[in-house]
């Protein structure tokens, strides 16, 4: 019985500096915590439609990046699947101004700007609106941080 205590001691001993660097890095799209769903599970080409967001139809999906994206029509799964890189929110759905001071904060499909014919999505309405301030600026220094902030 010592030898198997000490044996499984000595396996999860050494095995232990590997585990925090397993899990330190965060997913390239952002999709909570038990979930696959990107945007959670808004239509990536709506934000880009007049009348903004709306959330995607089970019967319309995808993968892409290892996620589940979901979309309101065959049209819009087309849109994306011809050019994802048009469509999906960058710095991989988190929150923009998060990325932009050095972190990741989930991102909400409701707080949300296409800026140069591109999506970004924020935190909540407070983070938003202090995004707005200086979007130009935000977006340049998230940039400057992305991707090197999936490793924090």
């Amino acid at each position: 019985m010592k030898t198997l205590t000490f044996l499984a001691l000595a396996i999860a001993t050494s095995l232990s500096p590997l585990a925090p660097a397993a899990f330190a890095d965060k997913a390239p799209i952002y999709t909570g915590l038990f979930s696959k769903q990107a945007l959670e599970g808004y239509d990536a080409v709506s934000y880009f439609q007049p009348g903004g967001p709306v959330k995607g139809d089970k019967a319309f999906t995808t993968t892409h990046k290892g996620v589940e994206w979901r979309f309101a029509s065959a049209a819009n799964l087309s849109a994306f699947t011809a050019d994802p890189a048009k469509y999906e929110p960058q710095f991989g759905g988190y929150c923009a101004w998060a990325v932009s001071q050095g972190y990741t904060a989930k991102g909400d499909p409701k707080y949300w700007a296409v800026v140069g014919g591109k999506l970004y999505l924020n935190y909540d309405a407070k983070v938003q609106k202090a995004w707005e301030t200086d979007r130009t600026g935000f977006i340049s220094k998230g940039n400057a941080n992305w991707p090197t902030v999936l490793t924090k």
